[in-house]
């Protein structure tokens, strides 16, 4: 679909038009999403300021502490497919947080070899002060709304957590066409 470039889209218009029944209040909701987005991203920066980290470390420590607080036990593998990335910079991103005191590693008592991860005592105890005093700011404002706005926003946001995680339609299509192909295979094989 080419554009006019000499009749641009109106100023709010890029990708729903405002006169549509609705539209507008929903367009509200969609920037104040953005703006929590970008406010969230400000948030993580400071965060990994603060820590001396950058923001694939903070995620990663964010994951652990996580898989920590539901008793689960994390490994290398398990941190590769959560931060998307390959082994080998699983290796490098191990072997930097592990030099740095943010995790420790242990080896796996079931079979002597594997690794499990761990987010050290002062890993937490710097999240805690990078992030505590927001969340519970944060956790105000929840606490605040009704248990019918609070179950409404959850379902929005996980709605929209959904849809956000939905590959492009082009990127099936191509994978598709692929695995369709004499010899080819589905990208994830």
């Amino acid at each position: 679909m080419s554009h006019d470039e000499s009749n641009p889209p109106a100023p709010g218009t890029y990708w729903y038009d405002p006169k549509n029944a609705g539209v507008s209040s929903a367009m509200e909701v969609l920037r104040a999403v953005r703006r929590f987005r970008v406010a969230d991203a400000a948030m993580r920066q400071r965060a990994q300021a603060e820590m001396q980290i950058n923001e694939t470390d903070l995620m990663a420590i964010r994951h652990l502490i996580a898989c920590e607080r539901q008793n689960r036990v994390a490994s290398p593998k398990d941190l590769s497919e959560f931060l998307n990335i390959s082994s080998a910079a699983t290796a490098k991103l191990l072997s930097r947080l592990t030099a740095s005191g943010h995790i420790r590693r242990e080896v796996n008592p079931d079979d002597g070899r594997a690794q499990r991860l761990f987010a050290t005592s002062s890993s937490h105890e710097q999240m805690r002060q990078a992030l505590s005093g927001t969340h519970q700011q944060l956790m105000q404002v929840a606490v605040g709304l009704s248990a019918d706005h609070q179950a409404a926003v959850v379902h929005f946001l996980d709605a929209m957590s959904a849809i956000a995680m939905m590959p492009h339609p082009d990127t099936v299509a191509r994978e598709a066409a692929a695995a369709a192909a004499p010899g080819g295979e589905p990208a994830s094989a």
